[in-house]
């Protein structure tokens, strides 16, 4: 990698899928390596997970953030991963001042859950780039979501990576097992969202509970698609996004990862 950012940050959503991910090898991981690798070091992450979910804002203003096991019934391999990114106050208190007047509470508990870690793991190995998270109020609208992104754009241009991880298509209950090709409801939300990320059809997405049927079984709660918001509202006028790997998983986990402006 560059030893230091030469222009604006990508802002990436990554679809994590599973926490084996962090030890396995496959295509997706192979692409998240692939993204680390070829961008400008950043000077730090901003991640916002769909493993935390809070009433209200908050963002972790630890110097070294834990790495959280929130999971349960893997190997003992996973639990004895590590990933120890240092944190940065500094721009914690600079995310909280770009998002007023919302009230951002300095957090000082929770660290790094693997919706974070699992992906940094690949992209970023030597877990050497100061790693902040930013909860998300599930109290809040779509539309609230975006509008954060979009006031946090700025710190792409100071050499931020802004990542948001989750799984566009997210239902635990209607997952199945073997390699067999993905229900009908699954693929059409999946390529709708692909197509809406590669149009520039944000309102679109923003609006997405109104899919109807496709919508209710692809996203039952809405934690897993909230960061995707988040990073398109980074977006300037000016930019694309690219779908850098795609694809379902167990029936009911979409793996599209895609890409706010230019890697290289």
């Amino acid at each position: 990698m560059n030893a230091t950012p030469s222009k604006r940050m990508p802002a990436i959503f990554f679809g994590h899928g599973s926490p084996m991910n962090a030890l396995e090898e496959n295509r997706y991981t192979a692409v998240w390596q692939q993204l680390g690798a070829s961008m400008p070091r950043p000077k730090a992450i901003l991640a916002v997970s769909a493993h935390w979910t809070t009433r209200g804002t908050a963002v972790t203003a630890m110097a070294a953030p834990r790495t959280i096991h929130d999971f349960g019934g893997f190997p003992q391999t996973l639990f004895d991963l590590q990933y120890p990114a240092p944190g940065d106050p500094a721009l914690a208190a600079r995310v909280r001042d770009l998002l007023a007047p919302v009230d951002v509470q300095m957090d000082h508990s929770w660290g790094l859950d693997h919706g974070t870690w699992s992906v940094l793991i690949k992209a970023f190995p030597h877990a050497d780039v100061p790693v902040i998270q930013l909860s998300i109020d599930g109290t809040q609208s779509n539309a609230h979501y975006h509008e954060l992104g979009r006031k946090l754009a700025v710190l792409r241009d100071a050499g931020i990576l802004i990542i948001g991880t989750g799984d566009v298509v997210h239902n635990l209950r209607m997952m199945t097992r073997g390699n067999g090709p993905a229900p009908d409801w699954a693929v059409r939300f999946n390529d709708k969202v692909r197509d809406c990320l590669i149009r520039n059809e944000i309102e679109q997405l923003i609006d997405y509970p109104q899919w109807g049927r496709d919508a209710e079984l692809a996203v039952p709660t809405p934690e897993h698609f909230s960061p995707l918001l988040y990073i398109v509202g980074t977006k300037r006028n000016d930019e694309a996004i690219s779908i850098a790997v795609d694809g379902i998983e167990a029936g009911a986990i979409s793996m599209l990862t895609a890409v706010v402006g230019a890697i290289d």
